[in-house]
């Protein structure tokens, strides 16, 4: 077997990099995210690549020439656009006299969505992570960092000596609800008022909500999210991470992938969401407005995404990092998984009595949480049955 890094998503043909993938119904990628195309349009539309902190660095495992098993990798020179964020650690390192950049991380960059980061033949999973370390050592890097993989992935880490972390979000899972009126059903009398009250005030914003995939997405449509982006990105960053390319690539290689729901008034959109389609899952990503209305922020991105996940079969929105105001919504607290390794033995030694700590903190938070949740407890009450 040979072991190689690749400085761009294009070193690899697309049919051999998305075979390593898992397919899901329909022959849909249960990720979007760690597709070629995805990853492709983030290298190509300079989003990612020199002078961005953010270096292509792909690992792939080849025998007679396949492709076995890879990894999406990067040569980080910060820490932004993580969303499981390092700078503590960063600190520390520095303070300490060591340089903790460049470091690898095995990420897709600026996604903060759980998917898989050790593509390919489950046999090799161990082997990928150590071959990463292994390329950490022989860099004189100070770390290697595995963020939101999947939870079986975040056990063959602990096992091959990565500290695990866990962090959490807010997801919406379908318990059988059938529709949006059967999931509000499942909510308490008070939440379930809020909700359609909520909705009642954003869809009377003065026009039409459209949700838009596939072939009914216009150029037009990525000119007026582009706004939408840019206004966002620039209150909460300061500067957005991805460029006006990288909607062009979208619009030409995943328009089958993506929901673009859209606020239309008087023929123009004024605010919009943009989510990515898996087999399973609406992964909620960007979200932006030109003209504040009530609640319209909660429609497109939290009502609209449950309503057009069950109508379509999905079984779960991820709506993005952060947001305990997601919880009132149906969006329950859930555990985020990243594997971690750093090359000085006594500083992993006090970053795992961290993550210790850390890990029984958002332990005891998340049962808090869900003790706050919208759901009804109990039985039906008589007046409110059929």
């Amino acid at each position: 077997m040979q072991i190689a890094l690749h400085d761009s998503i294009d070193d690899i043909p697309p049919a051999d990099w998305d075979a390593l993938g898992q397919p899901g119904r329909d022959g849909r990628p249960r990720d979007p995210f760690t597709t070629h195309r995805f990853l492709a349009a983030l290298e190509r539309s300079g989003s990612v690549g020199p002078g961005t902190g953010w270096e292509a660095k792909h690992l792939t495992i080849r025998q007679e020439g396949k492709v076995l098993a890879a990894m999406p990798l990067y040569a980080k020179g910060h820490s932004q656009g993580e969303y499981i964020f390092d700078h503590a650690f960063a600190d520390a390192w520095q303070r300490a006299g060591g340089q903790y950049y460049p470091k690898l991380q095995s990420a897709v960059p600026f996604t903060p969505a759980t998917g898989p980061r050790l593509l390919g033949d489950a046999a090799l999973r161990p082997i990928l992570l150590r071959a990463l370390r292994e390329v950490t050592e022989g860099n004189a890097l100070s770390s290697a960092h595995v963020t939101f993989c999947t939870a079986d992935e975040a056990e063959i880490g602990v096992r091959e000596g990565y500290l695990h972390r866990v962090t959490q979000q807010f997801h919406w899972s379908d318990a059988g609800y059938g529709d949006f009126a059967g999931f509000l059903a499942a909510l308490s009398s008070r939440k379930r008022k809020t909700i359609r009250r909520e909705r009642a005030q954003a869809q009377g914003f003065g026009g039409e909500i459209v949700a838009l995939t596939g072939a009914a997405l216009q150029p037009g449509h990525w000119d007026a999210f582009w706004q939408f982006y840019q206004d966002t990105g620039s209150r909460k960053w300061g500067r957005p991470y991805l460029t006006r390319a990288f909607f062009e690539q979208i619009h030409r290689t995943m328009a089958d992938d993506v929901l673009l729901v859209l606020a239309i008034r008087e023929g123009r959109p004024v605010a919009g969401a943009l989510n990515f389609i898996g087999a399973e899952t609406l992964f909620g990503r960007y979200w932006g407005c030109i003209e504040d209305h009530p609640c319209l922020h909660f429609e497109l991105c939290y009502y609209q995404a449950i309503d057009w996940a069950l109508s379509h079969g999905l079984t779960r929105v991820e709506a993005g990092a952060q947001g305990e105001h997601k919880l009132a919504r149906g969006y329950l607290p859930a555990e985020v998984h990243s594997l971690h390794w750093f090359a000085d033995a006594r500083f992993r030694e006090a970053v795992a009595d961290y993550l210790r700590a850390e890990a029984e903190a958002i332990g005891e938070d998340m049962h808090l949480l869900e003790g706050y949740g919208p759901f009804r407890r109990g039985p039906k009450p008589e007046e409110e049955r059929e």
